[in-house]
């Protein structure tokens, strides 16, 4: 049974620190691009559309970009934390691991898969 330093989980507990504020910075600019790209359009076919202006109202648009914003924080922040754990993940990962180079068997492709 292996023992794991003090220092080894304070540094790890620092990495998943900055890693979830990476990606809160990340989720955060993706709602904001996200809020301004719903609402402009929502709002402006409020204006013009007799149908829209008849069916959606104030809550009903508010709903919209609020979703639209939600969606785009969860979604920005997940990439992000999922890119830092894969790069993190082969940083650490053993050498003979890091090798991704193929090899290959040094037999001639057949004729379809020729570059």
């Amino acid at each position: 049974m292996s023992t794991v330093s003090r220092a080894s989980l304070d540094q790890k507990l620092a990495l998943a620190k900055r890693c979830s504020q990476e990606a809160t910075l990340a989720g955060a600019k993706a709602a904001a691009v996200a809020t301004v790209a719903s609402a402009v359009p929502t709002l402006a076919s409020v204006r013009m559309l007799p149908w829209a202006k008849a069916n959606i109202n104030p809550t009903g648009q508010a709903l919209i970009i609020s979703t639209v914003a939600g969606m785009a924080y969860f979604i920005a922040a997940d990439k992000k934390i999922l890119s830092l754990a894969r790069r993190h993940s082969f940083e650490e990962a053993p050498d003979h691991l890091k090798n991704t180079s193929y090899q290959g068997a040094g037999r001639p492709h057949p004729a379809f898969f020729r570059p």
